[in-house]
């Protein structure tokens, strides 16, 4: 399922208009993108919770070359899924 498709999804279960479905879910991941910039966890009880995560610099490889490189460190968004989204993929 891709964006398109949750919004037609979304109008279709609360009943309103395919605009306003794609507004807000334009509008819920602004949210969850800005508060995850701002360094904030975001859990949405049921499904699972954002975070971001500090990922340390490390020594890669070129796969093309075998060069050895130095990789950064950096930031990454990461997800983690609730138990009960969980259960109910099993």
């Amino acid at each position: 399922m891709n964006k398109s498709e949750l919004a037609s999804e979304i109008s279709k279960k609360t009943q309103i208009s395919k605009a306003k479905a794609w507004e807000t879910l334009n509008a819920t991941i602004e949210s969850i993108k800005s508060s995850l910039k701002k360094g904030k966890k975001v859990s949405l009880v049921g499904f699972g919770s954002f975070s971001v995560k500090q990922r340390k610099a490390r020594t890669g490889r070129n796969p093309k070359t075998g060069e050895t490189i130095q990789i950064k460190a950096r930031k990454v968004p990461s997800f983690q899924a609730g138990s009960e989204f969980k259960k109910m993929l099993k």
